[in-house]
């Protein structure tokens, strides 16, 4: 994203700009006893991101894939961007440090139309950093130290049922590990041609059922091959507290600050900082069932030096969730919460929000019964209500069905529905140049839906090899295009004037090749056909709906060269963007870990080795992407 100023729709440039377009091994190597699982381990991997609740990999019926612990690490990567690109079912697009595009099933944005990656909704914990401004995510806030992440649950396909609007084509859930896995004091350095990273981790027993952790990370990268400085700053730093006050009762708290800044060339430099603390109290009884609570503050801010602009937003969350069991045959989990949001957006030259302040509220109740119609077939239906600022009570239900003929056979169904919400950018939005208005939202602008049917398996073909391929049918309705004026052209405004629908696959494997060697290979296939309803005014073409590529193909390597040494490949290839065009391009990725010591590890990364530079993002929205190389350090003591 090229500046937050740009994530809200630009200033008088933006609206020019609109003008001008009518394999396992033997001993897991690393400083943490990674879990390199076997493919049975894999199958057997709770997941809860697809119903709640704590279920097996091999049972969940949604096409999801699971970032373990053990990629993350041995993938040498650093940022939580670079990690998402693991996920086969996943679009990761860069262009420089500071442009990052992340997309599931397409529908990915495009700048020029101002329109963004919205459709994709992104946990930490259970916190969401998503934001409610424009409805996407500031890739430059979020971060994590890698090593202290325990999975990334990754879902292609809406998930609204159970986490609300905005999860119209996919779900990322990013989940850290408990206190009590990161013990002792830990520290990571790392040097590269683009970056300079340092952590600094502490874990310790504060009783006998309590475990925490204290954390710091200081992170730079740049790009200085355009002649510009084009680089990122930051410093965060943070805790986890884990208590399990009686075996039946577990207690977490959580909290981080951060701050630092991005260059923009010859601009102004862009500030953020923000802090957020999460608490969440889990009871489990004897009979199964489980009882949830969690409440959440976040406060987010950006500013541009020299009086450019600025934001703060401040959001209060609390929800509650209850699962258990009725009978022999129903799995019931229902809930609901409530969220506040406060922000004040100041100062952007050629864009005002009207008003300037305000706060959104979001209300919900949400149930889903998974109902065992036999021993192999097992159905689940569920429903959310929600009330949100801007639009009506608004109904987001879905059905699955999955079967399982043989224990390591499942093939699964679904219809669901989603929606993007609007959000202030969509109702509250003035652009001016000079003292023309350019651009006026309306207070008409209608939620943009999704109707999804999926059909997937997953297989566990033997020992050494799983599958799995997940295949859908979208059909979208009130997607958000650029309108003139009735009866003439100016100012512009938003309208819900696009229609269409898109198909495709994700598929995935998971092949050990040898007891030293595994091979993870990945596909995806994207075929989208939109078009303007009969009212509507081709101003911007349809390709301000997305710019996504068809094809996306990916092969991991993971290889362990004796006790000691362990390798790892990343190759990945995507088709061209289409409108603007960007060429098709093939990169490689490798990182060369080695143990010298039970408590440290060097390791020497690189990314896009192939080409001195490629372009992933269009040129009037980002800078290639040049080769980068890293050495890191680590050590727990």
């Amino acid at each position: 994203m090229m500046s937050w100023a740009w994530a809200f729709g630009g200033a008088a440039g933006a609206a020019i700009g609109l003008l001008s377009l009518a394999a396992v091994p033997a001993r897991a190597q690393s400083l943490e006893e990674l879990r390199d699982m076997s493919i049975s381990s894999l199958s057997k991997l709770d997941v809860t991101s697809v119903t709640r609740s704590s279920a097996s990999l091999a049972d969940a019926p949604a096409s999801i894939y699971v970032i373990t612990h053990d990629d993350i690490v041995r993938s040498g990567t650093l940022t939580l961007p670079g990690i998402l690109r693991l996920a086969p079912n996943l679009q990761v697009m860069r262009g420089g440090p500071n442009d990052t595009v992340v997309a599931a099933r397409g529908l990915s944005g495009n700048d020029q139309a101002q329109n963004f990656s919205n459709k994709l909704l992104v946990l930490i914990d259970g916190r969401s950093v998503y934001s409610p401004l424009y409805s996407g995510a500031y890739w430059d806030m979020p971060d994590i130290l890698p090593e202290d992440v325990d999975r990334i649950e990754v879902i292609s396909g809406p998930g609204a049922t159970l986490w609300g609007s905005n999860a119209v084509n996919g779900v990322i859930n990013i989940i850290t590990r408990d206190a009590g896995a990161s013990q002792g004091l830990y520290g990571t350095g790392v040097v590269g041609n683009r970056t300079y990273d340092l952590g600094l981790r502490q874990g310790g027993h504060a009783g006998g059922n309590a475990s925490y952790r204290l954390f710091v990370k200081r992170h730079e990268n740049f790009e200085s091959a355009s002649g510009l400085d084009d680089g990122n700053r930051r410093t965060q730093g943070g805790f986890r507290l884990d208590w399990n006050a009686t075996p039946a009762d577990a207690l977490m708290v959580q909290g981080d600050g951060y701050f630092g800044s991005r260059s923009q060339g010859d601009a102004a430099d862009e500030n953020f900082h923000g802090y957020d603390l999460l608490a969440r109290w889990r009871r489990s009884a004897p009979s199964g069932a489980t009882l949830q609570l969690q409440a959440y503050y976040d406060h987010t801010a950006r500013r541009i030096e020299d009086d450019g602009g600025r934001f703060a937003l401040d959001t209060f969350d609390l929800e509650g969730q209850h699962g258990f069991s009725l009978g022999q045959a129903h799995s019931i989990m229902w809930g609901g919460g409530a969220r506040v949001s406060r922000y004040v957006v100041a100062d952007i030259p050629g864009l005002d929000f009207v008003p300037g302040r305000r706060t959104l509220f979001v209300g919900n109740l949400f149930a889903q019964d998974s109902i065992a119609l036999s021993p192999t077939l097992t159905g689940t239906i569920g429903a959310k209500l929600e009330q949100r600022s801007y639009v009506g009570l608004t109904f987001l239900p879905s059905v699955r069905l999955s079967w399982k003929p043989a224990p390591a056979t499942l093939i699964w169904g679904a219809v669901s529905r989603a929606v993007r919400s609007p959000t202030p950018f969509d109702e509250d939005v003035v652009e001016t140049i000079g003292r023309t208005v350019i651009l006026t939202a309306l207070s008409s602008f209608r939620s943009e839906k999704l109707t999804a049917f999926e059909l997937g398996t997953r297989l566990t073909i033997s020992p050494r090899a799983s599958l799995s391929v997940s295949t859908f049918y979208n059909v979208y309705d009130d997607l958000r295009s650029v309108e003139p004026a009735p009866g003439g052209f100016l100012p512009l405004r938003w309208g819900n004037g696009i229609e269409g629908d898109s198909y495709g696959l994700d598929a995935w494997a998971d092949i050990r090749v040898a007891d030293w060697w595994r091979l993870k290979p990945g596909y995806s296939l994207l075929i989208q056909k939109f078009r303007f309803k009969p009212d509507a005014v081709p101003l911007l073409g349809l390709s301000q709906v997305g710019n996504d590529p068809k094809h996306r193909a990916t092969l991991r390597s993971s290889m362990d060269i004796g006790p000691q040494v362990n390798v790892d490949f990343d190759l990945r290839y995507v088709s061209a963007l289409p409108d603007p065009h960007v060429p098709a391009y093939v990169e490689l990725g490798a990182r060369l870990g080695w143990q010298f010591d039970e408590r440290a590890e060097l390791s020497v990364s690189g990314f896009n080795l192939l080409h001195r530079r490629h372009q992933e993002l269009p040129a009037a929205q980002a800078t290639p992407l040049g080769r980068s190389l890293l050495v890191a350090l680590k050590c727990t003591i």
